[in-house]
């Protein structure tokens, strides 16, 4: 299972350079891939026993990796499997003349239609039901991504962003449900889950939300209107993902979970009636489309809703009719939506108006769609025959239905009706003559496509035909599943049951069918085209509109551009809500104890002090360093409580805030303004003093409510043993707490993106400036093109830095510039040992990133903006980007070598001259934390300082003029 996972992901990683260097014969090979995986399934099939993989990923958030391939995943893995290597080896033809823009985008679709096709093959092995969840969030992801292939067309935009809206809030709606099931029972396994349901209105209530996940998936009623809308996708997207694969997710979690869940209160009644308002809806809609996608699009929805009833009624004989009907429908439907394709690249339509006398000019295309359409119409010798034969049998059997189950099969019988009529209104719309004498324009100028093109769909059709003549072979592999329901068993699959009711009911299926085709007109003109039944779609249009609106006016209300005021909402909510909830809740009386020793009372008036002086100051340079002050007071406060590595991040964090404080204030007047100060002085005072005490009183009452010994009382001896390093502070943030680090550096490097994207405006990428070869030249190829300054007399005899030298003389001092020279290569080295020594002493990544960043602010202090480009002549994204590669990448290896997840590994070795070594694995997650660390300094530096300069030396020039 998990070569064939492994498989799908370099299949799809290495697609776009196979069809960069291929073109579309390219998808011959990757139809190799799921093609190859078919034996494994097959001389691995469960039978009635199972197969399990396991591995530990987070064990602590119930999320391990867990796979389970037992009859019902070998049934949906040999249709995913086997639909989708039909569909790569159809895309071969079906791009071959498409226009020069849709072939640049051929190489990503590649790899989206393979990764597709992994994703649903772990979908349905997963027993993990977290696991399941986000491969089932990458199919909707990776459907997106195709419904929208021809971005240039706004029809596809739309489209894909309608399924990607709708299936995204089931699935939201469905991980609620997930994780109260899982909190439930105490276990996130659907095994086992089902093995052992709960019971109780909380589980009712996860049902169904789960079910409402599912049902938007499968396009069921009210959902049901994306599926049409997604007929903007290529065909090959259509014949695969709304046929065969994407639409059957939410079907397999219904048959997945029925056997558990099946008589849960509010399952059934959820089920019958959104599978028959969903067949009855869209086959009414069906009958009355023009396209030819639509029609089958339409009759997909349809008989969604009849295959999702079948599934989830519960009991062994109508889950053998269910998963009957499943495999039917992937087989018929699939192969109509590529004749489809085939038709609408000959001829370049699918409108049935425009199309006649297609059926004499294309004989093998019409024996390959009439066999299909005869399967989806429920004609023998046919498989879809023989699988609604038994849906009618089993449903008016069903005991799970009871006195119900009369009424249930009217509906499928109705519905039925109109599968007959848009299956002859396929059939005829696009092979009949239609009573014409020639052929209609578009059927003249049509091209015969290769006979390769038609292999895929007439595979499909001819299997449809021969599980049709044949269906015990099917009966004995979908009764692997469906014989671990209770109740039934006496039903199988068959050709011919001899003359009963399920037999008559088709036969009178069929005739109203046909009556009702042949008498179209006459219903027209009686007036029935019409039903008010209200439009999904246009109901879906009215709900995004009012949420914008409604979005935009919430915003114009709470957003106002006033940071005073934004920040005061935000205060006002920390006091407010953990206030109330200290008074209303239960607490332990604290015990004060104001301070250990002197020296931590003079360190606090001294914060006090410079607090209080910050508020009356009024110029930003001296505020902003009395606020400094109130930084390196907490660092002193935490030398004394014996913590130094917090006390090392804390200077290092200040020292570079007070340096992003003083590249910001650069722009602003040195002071503020008084009526700015005086303004709401009053409430602000009574705001900050309300906030100083609630934190303080979170504080005090927080200490009171530990009971039991603390935690931290065990980290040491946790850092020592399991992360091999006597530095607590550091093994905690790259081992034992390495999530959150992870999480935390990602969060930084899209801040820093976000801010540095902002003060470019235009062109975010780039090196910073660097002093160009010939001094002569003024142009410059980063941050705008920067106007180089005249080239100033040198201050002494010696250049102590290259970029000082294109520097305007009022800025320079000689005593910094040699300073520097001086000192940077001991930071630098500084870094370096905090890096490598963090793991046993004060330091680490982080710690050793800032003091790097700390080395290149003096840079460029010193010598400015070209010399920052001397002395670190990288891309700030290109570090960003590798530090973040670097700390995923050891989390990853973690996992392909069998470990958890950001797991340490130890090696230990002797060095001529250094002696005995032990490195952990993860000095190279630090590694990626330093790098970051480093390059959110450097954009900074980019961004807030060289940028800024060139628009002020800019701002100088115009004043000069």
């Amino acid at each position: 299972m998990l070569a064939i996972l492994y498989a799908h992901a370099v299949a799809a990683l290495v697609a776009p350079v196979l069809v960069q260097r291929w073109g579309r014969h390219a998808f011959y090979g990757l139809a190799l891939v799921p093609l190859g995986s078919l034996p494994w399934v097959a001389m691995n099939w469960p039978g009635r026993g199972e197969q399990t993989v396991h591995v530990q990923w987070v064990p602590e958030l119930s999320m391990d990796i867990t796979f389970r391939f037992d009859a019902l995943a070998a049934i949906m893995s040999v249709l995913v499997l086997a639909v989708g290597a039909l569909v790569l080896f159809y895309c071969a033809e079906y791009f071959h003349h498409h226009d020069g823009h849709t072939e640049r985008r051929l190489p990503s679709f590649a790899a989206e239609l393979v990764a597709f096709s992994g994703a649903m093959f772990g979908l349905v092995i997963s027993d993990n039901m977290l696991m399941l969840y986000l491969f089932w969030e990458l199919t909707t992801v990776l459907s997106f991504l195709l419904v929208g292939h021809y971005a240039e067309r706004a029809t596809s935009r739309r489209a894909a962003t309608q399924a990607l809206l709708v299936t995204t809030a089931g699935g939201l709606a469905m991980l609620v449900g997930i994780i109260m099931l899982g909190e439930l029972s105490g276990t996130y396994r659907l095994s086992e889950l089902v093995e052992a349901p709960p019971t109780g209105l909380i589980a009712s209530v996860a049902v169904v939300l789960v079910l409402i996940g599912a049902v938007s998936k499968s396009a069921l009623v009210p959902f049901h209107f994306w599926l049409p809308g997604a007929m903007a996708a290529p065909t090959p997207v259509s014949a695969y993902l709304h046929a065969a694969a994407m639409v059957k997710a939410g079907v397999y979690l219904v048959a997945r979970l029925a056997p558990g869940f099946a008589d849960s209160p509010a399952w059934r009644p959820i089920i019958v009636t959104l599978g028959l308002g969903t067949m009855l809806l869209a086959g009414w809609r069906a009958v009355r489309e023009y396209d030819l996608k639509l029609i089958l699009a339409f009759g997909t929805v349809s008989q969604l809703g009849l295959i999702t009833l079948m599934v989830g009624v519960g009991g062994r004989d109508v889950m053998l009719a269910g998963l009957a009907m499943l495999c039917a429908h992937a087989m018929f439907k699939a192969a109509l939506f590529m004749v489809v394709g085939i038709i609408d690249h000959a001829t370049g339509t699918r409108d049935i108006r425009r199309l006649a006398w297609l059926g004499d000019r294309h004989r093998p295309l019409l024996i390959v769609a009439v066999c299909a359409t005869a399967s989806m119409a429920a004609l023998p010798p046919f498989l879809g025959f023989v699988a609604k034969e038994a849906d009618l049998a089993t449903l008016a059997e069903s005991a799970a239905l009871g006195s119900t189950a009369y009424w249930v099969v009217g509906g499928v019988v109705f519905g039925s009706v109109f599968t007959t009529i848009y299956s002859l209104r396929f059939i005829y719309g696009a092979f009949a003559r239609k009573g014409r004498t020639e052929p209609s324009q578009r059927v003249t100028e049509m091209h015969h496509p290769p006979i390769t093109f038609l292999v895929p769909p007439a595979i499909l059709a001819l299997a449809g035909l021969v599980f049709g003549v044949w269906p015990s072979g099917l009966d004995d592999v979908l009764d692997d599943y469906s014989g671990t329901l209770p109740g039934g068993g006496d039903y199988h699959l068959a050709l011919w049951h001899g003359v009963n009711v399920p037999l008559l009911l088709s036969i009178l299926v069929l005739a109203a069918g046909v009556v009702a085709f042949f008498a179209r007109n006459r219903l027209r003109r009686a007036r029935l085209g019409y039903l008010p039944l209200g439009n999904a779609d246009r109901i879906y249009d009215s709900v995004i509109r009012g949420t914008d609106v409604f979005a935009v006016r919430l915003t114009a209300l709470t957003q106002r551009g006033s940071i005073p005021a934004t920040q005061a909402v935000i205060l006002s909510t920390l006091v407010l809500l953990p206030t109330v909830m200290l008074v209303l809740g239960a607490r332990n009386r604290p015990e004060l104890k104001l301070w250990d020793s002197p020296l931590q009372a003079v360190v606090a008036l001294i914060i006090l002090a410079a607090a209080i002086s910050a508020t009356v100051l009024r110029n930003r340079l001296a505020a902003v360093l009395v606020v400094g002050v109130t930084g390196y007071g907490c660092g002193a406060i935490f030398v004394f409580h014996g913590a130094p590595d917090l006390a090392l991040t804390q200077f290092l964090v200040e020292t570079l805030t007070l340096v992003i404080f003083v590249l910001v204030l650069r722009t602003l007047p040195a002071e503020a303004d008084q009526g700015n100060i005086n303004r709401h002085r009053l409430p602000r005072l009574a705001l900050s003093l309300a906030v100083g005490a609630t934190v303080s009183t979170l504080a005090v009452f927080a200490m009171a409510a530990r009971t039991t010994r603390p935690i931290a009382d065990l980290l040491p001896d946790a850092a020592y043993y399991r992360g091999q390093g006597s530095n607590t502070v550091n093994v905690l943030l790259v081992d034992i707490r390495a999530w959150d680090t992870m999480g935390e550096i990602s969060v930084l490097l899209v801040a820093a993106t976000g801010v540095a994207s902002m003060v470019f405006r235009n062109r975010r990428f780039g090196s910073a400036p660097r002093v160009p070869r010939d001094l002569r030249d003024a142009g410059q190829p980063d941050i705008g093109r920067i106007p180089v300054l005249p080239t100033s007399p040198a201050v002494g005899d010696i250049t102590w830095l290259r970029g000082s030298e294109l520097r305007d003389p009022r800025y320079r001092s000689l005593v910094l510039e040699v300073a520097t020279r001086i000192i940077f290569p001991l930071i630098m080295v500084l870094s370096f040992y905090f890096f490598f020594a963090g793991h046993n002493t004060p330091g680490g990544g982080f710690a050793g990133g800032l003091t790097a960043g700390l080395a290149l602010v003096l840079r460029y202090l010193a010598g400015g903006r070209f010399e920052l480009g001397e002395a670190l002549p990288v891309d700030a994204g290109k570090v960003l980007g590798v530090g973040l590669a670097l700390s995923a990448g050891t989390a990853v290896t973690s996992l392909f070598l069998g470990a958890p997840v950001l797991s340490s590994a130890v090696f230990e070795f002797d060095v001529p001259v250094l002696g005995h070594i032990k490195l952990v694995t993860a000095l190279f997650f630090d590694l990626g934390v330093y790098l970051i660390v480093v390059g959110l300094v450097l954009d900074v530096l980019r961004s807030l300082g060289a940028r800024v300069d060139v628009e002020m030396a800019q701002q100088n020039q115009a004043a000069r003029r």
